[in-house]
């Protein structure tokens, strides 16, 4: 894996995950690591990951109403999304046999 694509996926991580915003650090971590989220967003955090065409606006508008900001809605969308392709880009790579792995998410690589 060309070391200039671990750099940039490390920096998004990073700046997805871990940079101040409306949602804690810790709970965008966790929708992105697949570890507890709190419990009124466990089902929309799994629909992300699993089946995100299946989001629907009555589901945004409900998290919303339960006192979830658009924002932290938005960063909650992102950290499950990011998880979700994370994960299927590392089975990928493991599936092609020995190649560069890139940092291991979660891990706080560079």
């Amino acid at each position: 894996m060309d070391p200039k694509l671990s750099t940039k996926l490390a920096d998004l991580e990073r700046r997805l995950l871990d940079r101040p915003g409306s949602l804690d650090p810790s709970v965008r971590r966790a929708a992105a690591f697949g570890t507890t989220v709190p419990e009124q967003v466990v089902e929309y955090v799994d629909k992300v990951r699993r089946h995100a065409y299946e989001v629907t606006d009555d589901e945004v508008e409900a998290l919303r109403a339960s006192g979830w900001a658009e924002d932290q809605l938005f960063e909650l969308t992102l950290a499950a999304a990011y998880g979700a392709a994370r994960r299927r880009l590392d089975a990928g790579l493991d599936a092609m046999g020995p190649v560069a792995k890139l940092p291991a998410g979660g891990d706080g690589a560079p």
